[in-house]
């Protein structure tokens, strides 16, 4: 089985120490990316820590196919305890950081500990510095990213960096890099800013060996020619279709449809770009810089989710103001779909949808924890009840697109996700809507017949985030082309990817996550049977907790599904 190679790379931010240590075993059998983190997160953080405390460790990696030029590879993965859910959380993010990263010669990167002053971190592959910043502090992300080139030379390709509301710890700060991607749900920019960390750079030329089959360049020139919708509107395109069949949340989720959807479609979306977009060495080139000519606004996006969060869900029907609201999402170092269903929540308590000012005031004050701003920077899942609104939430992660009350197998991917309310964890809404081939669709209504899917969904996934490939691939990497890429049977790749749910799961266990976690704001038919039916295909007892007997040793490996 490939598998990204290098050493760990340990720092200590209160010691300012640095460990190099051999981690061969992890790595041949935990692929890299977000199996990797995973693994090392659930052997050394402690299972009591407290996500914003000391004890707390982030781990970035990448994984075997960031050796490949083929596209979909521009990719990179961040592991920690989350501030928002209180769980292990894993989220990735594109750009052009990961051949950098690699270039350091590290399989992957531990922060652990916390520093006495607001730090920038140089990781390189002769050592690691650290460069006290205190003139950055309360920076935005292109602040620091100017300050970064200015000084040492290094362009954004290089870096990641949290805004303020990383620094005021707000539960669902962002990790930023190349200036506009993000690894953005469930708060890991508040892990950093919880460590006094204000960037990370990496820089070298001890990339190892990984040896790719001659098959990527055949996925390489076919995301090249591909006339697919995305690469003109980016997931924007999914607008009105989600609207059409009633998939699209609105008016903080009050509603299953936007009167206004036109105003912020694909279409919109596509007018305002000006260029083309794309990640490290990926010819699909779905990104969206777009540009106001009015205003001289200039942003990356927006993309369907935050369309979607500070859209239809805000009661917001001008792409402008949506792209507004992405760009100071982008600078402060928020999440877009938590910060936009978080002011969605605020307008329904104040009865505003549709204050583009109000919205645009209240993105500021969350940053800054200023006003109610500080409430709102808790989460919905923490300040529902001060607010008297519904608690749209899974396991602490707000809600994204693709409505679980029609895409009747999603609710349940969202219900058993280990990160919450994710829509890539498992990605069921491809196979509902479908965007996939017809063989492949199932009925969006419904949850006879799912559970095993999901299940192989979410396993599937691992994979991806682990190998890192994009999920955008889909149409181009088969499970056939998957094992070929990877060196490895299909089956054993799923099996790899069950140990890591189990690994997730048995590390929420031990802080109190069970089945009154796997819960939805809305009823489903038949759910507490295809919950039953998913816990036993997992193997786990009907509780929703991983039994010990699942571990194979002392070192916490999970035996297979």
């Amino acid at each position: 089985m490939k598998h990204v190679r290098g050493p760990l790379c340990s720092i200590d931010l209160g010691d300012r120490t640095v460990e190099t240590e051999s981690i061969d075993d992890e790595l041949e059998s935990f692929i890299g990316g977000r199996a990797l983190g995973t693994k090392l997160a659930h052997d050394r953080i402690p299972f009591d820590a407290d996500p914003l405390g000391s004890e707390n460790r982030l781990y970035l990696a990448t994984g075997p196919l960031q050796h490949a030029t083929m596209s979909f590879t521009g990719r990179m993965s961040a592991t920690g305890l989350s501030p928002l859910t209180d769980g292990l959380l894993s989220s990735n993010a594109g750009g052009f950081l990961s051949r950098n990263f690699t270039a350091t010669g590290y399989s992957a990167v531990e922060i652990a500990g916390e520093s006495d002053e607001l730090v920038i971190v140089h990781v390189t592959d002769e050592g690691v510095e650290f460069e006290a910043v205190p003139e950055l502090e309360g920076a935005k992300t292109s602040e620091t990213c100017a300050y970064i080139e200015d000084e040492h030379g290094l362009g954004d390709d290089h870096t990641v960096t949290i805004g303020p509301a990383g620094e005021n710890e707000v539960r669902f700060a962002s990790i930023m890099t190349s200036r506009e991607r993000a690894f953005g749900r469930g708060g890991l920019g508040a892990v950093l800013g919880s460590k006094n960390v204000k960037a990370i750079t990496f820089d070298g030329d001890s990339t190892r060996e990984v040896e790719i089959p001659p098959l990527q360049m055949d996925v390489h020139r076919e995301a090249a020619q591909s006339d697919h919708i995305m690469r003109r509107q980016g997931t924007s395109s999914m607008t009105e279709f989600a609207n059409t069949v009633e998939a699209l949340p609105t008016r903080y989720f009050s509603e299953l449809s936007f009167e206004g959807a036109e105003g912020i479609s694909g279409d919109r979306v596509e007018e305002k770009k000006y260029k083309k977009g794309t990640c490290s060495a990926c010819a699909f080139a779905c990104k969206l810089p777009t540009r106001d000519e009015e205003s001289g606004l200039e942003t990356e996006g927006p993309e369907y989710e935050t369309v979607m969060a500070f859209g239809s869900n805000s009661g917001v029907d001008d792409i402008v103001d949506v792209m507004q609201s992405n760009k100071r999402c982008d600078e402060l170092g928020l999440d877009t779909i938590s910060c936009g269903d978080v002011v969605a929540a605020y307008l329904a308590s104040e009865d505003e949808f549709g204050n583009v000012e109000l919205i645009h005031e209240t993105v500021e004050k969350i940053a800054r924890r200023e006003g109610i701003g500080d409430t709102l920077a808790e989460g919905v899942d923490r300040f529902h009840d001060e607010l008297d609104v519904e608690n749209w939430s899974v396991k602490g992660l707000e809600f994204p697109a693709h409505d679980g009350r029609t895409l009747n197998g999603q609710g349940l991917a969202f219900a058993t996700s280990n990160r919450g309310a994710d829509h890539m964890y498992a990605e069921f809404y491809s196979l509902e809507y479908p965007l996939v081939d017809e063989s492949k669709a199932v009925s969006k209504n419904g949850l006879e017949g799912k559970p095993p899917k999901v299940v192989e969904k979410e396993n599937e996934n691992v994979i991806k985030d682990s190998a890192v490939l994009c999920k955008f691939s889909r149409d181009f990497v088969s499970p056939d082309r998957l094992s070929t890429l990877l060196d490895a049977d299909y089956e054993d790749l799923l099996a790899v990817g069950g140990r890591v749910v189990a690994l997730e799961r048995h590390f929420n266990n031990q802080r109190g996550f069970d089945r009154a976690d796997d819960r939805l704001p809305y009823e489903l038919p038949d759910f507490e049977d295809a919950l039953d039916e998913y816990y036993a295909e997992r193997g786990w007892d009907d509780d929703g907790t991983v039994p010990d007997s699942r571990f194979e040793d002392a070192g916490g490996v999970p035996a297979d599904d």
